[in-house]
């Protein structure tokens, strides 16, 4: 079963209602007990059996209460979504090859890892199928990807915007957002209620408020219970090729999506915050702008994550060090949300760095670390993105 959407949420609730009626009962039955003569040895023999039979029901009214409290805030946050998830079983890593040359968003249908360079890859049609939680909207696309650069295999969720399917624009290609999730996290965060990207950009795509983008959510949980930090870490996992290569292939290849990287950007929160700064930074071939809501620059700020444990990962994974470190300042525009102590100075810090081309717009918040702090910047942020990325 999966660990988000009505399903759990209903048996969670109704297993919880049962301890309580149980727990209810047995009291009640208890009372009708002490109301009986009491000289009776059998039943006082009986005693210590009822005593372990009142605490395993309230061990039980206590475990169900927990159990849905993690269904409750879980649904709400959309942090696992399966078991394997959950106890950091799952593994998403089918190889560890290493990448071809970037030859930037329109240049990876070559070789694949091992095979001749000069082999052209054709376009790869790739099935789509409803998405797996049913807290994501039946508008949304779930695509199963296998990774051919990476060797990353998870799940991608596609929402095309209002337009895509009108005849007057069947001849239009659509700009793409990479929706990017904190850790942990599910790809479906973005379009379910945590987050509601869709059902706010909607109707603001049809009125021509905000450019009709692509949206697409990859999986981002590669490694159990460990943070990738986005990176490539050789013999491990190849997580930025996955999300800045692998995926935007995939959209191009089954997508009427722009081929150029001045129609492509990226949107994260929290871990997916630092990791948009970091994928844009890194790839102006490939990416025009990124969003970052409380991100942070020094990867040691999710301190589980591989990036934070190698130093010398710790230092060339820094958003900040990749942009000084640029032999030309990149061509992207970067809006960096957060909080004094919660990435404000790291904003502040890159907007100090940052050289023409390269524009930084810092922007204070005041709330805490959560999904309800960022839900309601999706549309300031894509209405700021719009005027990077107009129409056309």
């Amino acid at each position: 079963m999966n660990l988000t959407g009505t399903p759990l949420l209903v048996l969670a609730t109704v297993l919880f209602a049962a301890s309580i009626a149980l727990a209810m009962a047995q009291w009640l039955g208890r009372g009708a007990y002490f109301g009986r003569v009491r000289e009776r040895t059998a039943e006082q023999r009986r005693r210590p059996l009822r005593a372990l039979s009142y605490l395993g029901t309230v061990l039980l009214c206590q475990f169900t209460a927990v159990a849905l409290v993690f269904v409750v805030v879980n649904d709400e946050n959309q942090l696992y979504d399966s078991w394997g998830d959950l106890l950091g079983t799952a593994s998403h890593v089918r190889a560890v090859p290493v990448p071809p040359k970037d030859e930037g968003l329109a240049g990876d249908r070559t070789a694949a890892p091992g095979e001749p360079s000069a082999a052209p890859v054709p376009k790869v049609p790739q099935a789509f199928h409803a998405p797996d939680s049913d807290s994501v909207p039946r508008t949304v696309k779930q695509a199963d990807l296998k990774g051919r650069l990476s060797g990353v295999d998870g799940e991608v969720l596609v929402w095309t915007p209002p337009q895509y399917d009108d005849p007057a624009y069947k001849d239009k290609t659509f700009p793409v957002v990479e929706l990017l999730v904190g850790f942990p996290g599910s790809s479906s965060a973005w379009f379910g209620d945590t987050m509601d990207a869709t059902k706010q950009l909607e109707p603001l795509m049809k009125s021509g408020q905000v450019t009709p983008f692509i949206l697409v959510s990859p999986r981002v949980t590669l490694l159990g219970n460990t943070d990738t930090g986005c990176a490539d870490v050789p013999g491990k996992v190849n997580a930025e090729t996955w999300l800045s290569r692998d995926v935007p292939q995939m959209i191009v290849d089954n997508f009427r999506a722009d081929t150029t990287p001045d129609r492509w950007a990226l949107s994260g929160y929290s871990a997916g915050a630092h990791c948009a700064l970091r994928l844009a930074l890194a790839h102006p071939n490939r990416y025009r702008a990124a969003i970052s809501m409380s991100g942070y620059n020094n990867p040691a700020g999710e301190p589980s994550s591989l990036t934070a444990k190698d130093p010398k990962l710790r230092e060339t994974s820094n958003p900040l060090y990749i942009l000084t470190h640029a032999p030309t300042p990149p061509n992207v525009a970067l809006y960096v949300t957060g909080k004094r102590g919660d990435g404000l100075e790291d904003a502040t810090a890159l907007q100090q760095a940052a050289k023409s081309p390269t524009v930084v717009t810092p922007a204070e918040t005041t709330g805490a670390h959560l999904t309800s702090t960022w839900k309601p910047l999706v549309v300031p942020t894509f209405k700021w993105l719009t005027g990077i990325i107009p129409p056309r």
